[in-house]
C-alpha cells in the first residue's frame, strides 16, 4: 500500500485511469444528455486520459520535469469535449500544487485535490450543479473531512475522496432536471469517479466494489432506452456545433477578453491553461451556432490551431410519408431547373462540378416522400446519384435511379412517371422511355481538336449525339438541321428540343423540321443553357 504520491504512482494512476475509462466508454457514451445527448462523453473522457498517458511516455524518459506536470500537459493539450476539458483543468489544477513537491502524502493530496476542484469551476462560463464539477468538489472536500477526522493515510483519503464523489454522482438527478427525466446520473460524473476508483486501486492494489453504470428507468419521465435505434439524439434548441482549439501567441488579458466574446456567442465555454516548452497556451471549448465568429475571436485573441468543429448531434430527418412518391431531377440552368419544376419535380441545380452526392440526398430527404425517383440527367451525375440513393435508402426512403444522360431523357422519363403504378414498375417505365429517346446536342468548339467527325478549329459548330460527335461545321443552323436529319433517320415520331439562349437556331431547327419531316411531332422548350445552344431528344 503506498504511503505517498510520487512520479511513478501518478503514471500508474492515470494508465489505470485509461484501463477503466476504456472499458466503460460505452456505458458513460450512453448516459450523456448534459449539456447535449451527443453521447460522446466516455469517448471524450477516454481520449483526454490517454493524450496525457501519451505524453508521458514520449516526454518522461527523457526530462527531469514532475509526471504531474507532463500529464498535465498532455491532458490539455489532447482534452477532447466538454468533459474531458473540465477533466484536464481538474488534473492541471493538481499539478499545480504537486508538481516539483516531496511525493504527495494524504493530507498534500487532499488540499490540491480541493484546489483543483474550486480552480476547475473558474474555468467554466456558467457552471452548473449536478455536473462533473459537482462531483469533483464533493470528492475533494470528503477528501479534506477525512484528513480533518484524523484519518491521514494516503489510501484513508483517496477511498474517501472516491467514495464522496460516488454519492455526489448518485444524487446528480436530483440537481439536473434533465438527469432527472432521462433517468441517469451525470456522464462527465460517472468518468471521474472511474478514474478517482483507478486512484483507490492504485494506491490500495483493492480495486472498489461499485455496482456498474447503467442506466435507470425507475423514475424517469422518458427514460432513454439503450437500444441503438434511439441514438444520435436530436440535440435541443441552441448553439448546434461544438468548437474547440487550442490557442498560442496571447496573454492572460487577451484570453479574458476571449472569453466573454465566446460566452456572448454561446455555452458549455470551458478554457484551460497549461505552460509549454514554447511558452503558454490555452485549450478552448464553446457550443455555438456562428462557428465562424467562435474562430475568429480565436484569431483576434492569437494563434489558435488544433481547430475542430463537430455538430453537437445528428439531426436526424424527417420520417418520409408513406404512399407518397417524388422525383428529384438535376438541372444544368435556371431554365431548365424552372421546366422541370413546372413538371412537379424537385431540381437540383449545376452540373457534374458542382452536384455532390449530399446535395442529391439532401433534396431526397427535403421530399418528405417514401418513394423517391432520382433522375441525374448527366452521364457523369449517376454514379454520385447511386450514392446519395444507397445513402437516403439508410434514412427510410425507397429510392430508384434512372440513369438519363441528357435532361431530354429526363424529361421523357417524367412524360411517363405514374404514381399509382408499383413503384418498382414505374421506374422500370421510365427508365424504358429514357432509353428509348435518342439524344443529341450542339455545341460550340473552344479550341481545335480531332473529333471523330473530323478536325474542329474554334468557333466550329459541333452536333453530337448519344455523346459522340457525327457532324461539324462552321454553320450552327446547319450543323443542327443535318444532326436532326441523322437521328430520324433512324425513325422516330417526336422530336424535343430544348433550346438555349440563341432563340433564332430554335426557330430555323422548328421551320426545317416542319419542311423536311411534316410527320415528326415538335416539342420545344426555352431555358437550355448557355454552353449548350440545343439539345435534342427523338423518340
Amino acid at each position: 500500500m503506498l504511503q505517498a504520491l510520487d512520479d511513478a504512482a501518478v503514471g500508474e494512476w492515470y494508465r489505470a485511469a485509461v484501463a477503466v475509462l476504456s472499458e466503460a466508454r460505452s456505458r458513460i457514451d450512453d448516459l450523456n444528455v448534459f449539456p447535449v445527448p451527443d453521447g460522446d462523453t466516455g469517448t471524450n473522457l477516454l481520449l483526454t486520459a490517454q493524450a496525457a498517458v501519451a505524453a508521458l511516455d514520449r516526454e518522461g524518459p527523457r526530462t527531469t520535469e514532475s509526471a504531474w506536470s507532463v500529464l498535465a500537459r498532455g491532458a490539455v493539450l489532447g482534452a477532447r469535449g466538454n468533459s474531458g476539458t473540465i477533466l484536464a483543468q481538474l488534473l492541471r489544477g493538481l499539478a499545480d500544487h504537486l508538481a516539483g513537491q516531496p511525493p504527495a502524502d494524504g493530507p498534500d493530496f487532499a488540499a490540491a485535490l480541493q484546489k483543483a476542484a474550486d480552480t476547475a469551476y473558474t474555468a467554466v462560463a456558467d457552471p452548473e450543479e449536478g455536473t462533473f464539477l459537482t462531483v469533483a468538489r464533493a470528492g475533494a472536500e470528503s477528501a479534506v473531512a477525512c484528513v480533518d477526522e484524523g484519518r491521514a493515510d494516503l489510501a484513508d483519503v483517496v477511498r474517501a475522496a472516491a467514495d464522496g464523489a460516488r454519492t455526489a454522482l448518485e444524487a446528480t438527478p436530483s440537481q439536473l432536471a434533465v438527469l432527472r427525466d432521462a433517468g441517469v446520473v451525470d456522464a462527465g460524473g460517472a468518468g471521474l469517479c472511474l478514474v478517482l476508483d483507478a486512484l483507490v486501486t492504485t494506491v490500495t492494489g483493492v480495486e472498489p466494489a461499485r455496482p456498474p453504470l447503467a442506466r435507470r428507468e425507475h423514475g424517469a419521465k422518458h427514460g432513454h432506452q439503450h437500444g441503438g435505434e434511439h441514438r444520435p439524439h436530436q440535440p435541443p434548441a441552441g448553439p448546434g456545433s461544438e468548437v474547440q482549439y487550442l490557442l498560442a501567441d496571447t496573454d492572460e488579458s487577451a484570453v479574458a477578453r476571449l472569453h466573454e466574446r465566446l460566452a456572448a456567442l454561446g455555452d458549455s465555454l470551458v478554457v484551460v491553461g497549461v505552460d509549454t516548452p514554447s511558452g503558454r497556451e490555452w485549450n478552448v471549448h464553446v457550443h455555438v451556432a456562428d462557428v465562424g465568429a467562435a474562430i475568429e475571436a480565436g484569431i483576434e485573441a492569437g494563434r489558435p490551431h488544433r481547430i475542430s468543429v463537430t455538430p453537437l448531434a445528428p439531426v436526424l430527418p424527417a420520417a418520409p410519408i408513406h404512399g407518397t412518391r417524388a422525383i428529384v431531377a438535376v438541372a444544368t440552368s435556371d431554365g431548365l431547373a424552372e421546366l422541370f419544376a413546372g413538371e412537379g419535380v424537385r431540381v437540383v441545380s449545376g452540373g457534374p462540378d458542382d452536384v455532390t452526392e449530399d446535395r442529391i440526398l439532401d433534396e431526397i430527404i427535403a421530399a418528405t416522400a417514401y418513394e423517391v425517383v432520382v433522375l441525374p440527367n448527366d452521364a457523369e451525375l449517376t454514379p454520385v446519384a447511386s450514392r446519395a440513393a444507397a445513402r437516403g435508402r439508410d434514412v427510410g426512403r425507397d429510392v430508384g435511379v434512372v440513369p438519363t444522360r441528357s435532361p431530354v431523357q429526363g424529361l421523357a422519363a417524367i412524360a411517363v412517371a405514374d404514381p399509382s403504378r408499383r413503384f418498382g414498375d414505374d421506374v422500370i417505365a421510365m427508365a424504358e422511355a429514357a432509353a428509348a429517346t435518342r439524344w443529341a446536342e450542339i455545341t460550340v468548339a473552344e479550341q481545335e481538336a480531332l473529333t471523330s467527325a473530323g478536325r474542329c478549329q474554334p468557333g466550329d459548330a459541333l452536333g453530337s449525339a448519344e455523346g459522340d460527335v457525327v457532324v461539324l461545321g462552321d454553320d450552327l443552323g446547319a450543323v443542327a438541321c443535318e444532326l436532326l436529319d441523322r437521328l430520324l433517320s433512324a425513325g422516330g415520331e417526336m422530336a424535343t428540343l430544348v433550346v438555349g439562349p440563341d432563340e433564332a437556331l430554335g426557330d430555323t431547327v422548328c421551320r426545317h423540321l416542319a419542311t423536311v419531316h411534316p410527320t415528326i411531332e415538335v416539342i420545344r422548350y426555352r431555358g437550355g443553357p448557355s454552353g449548350i445552344p440545343l439539345q435534342v431528344g427523338v423518340e
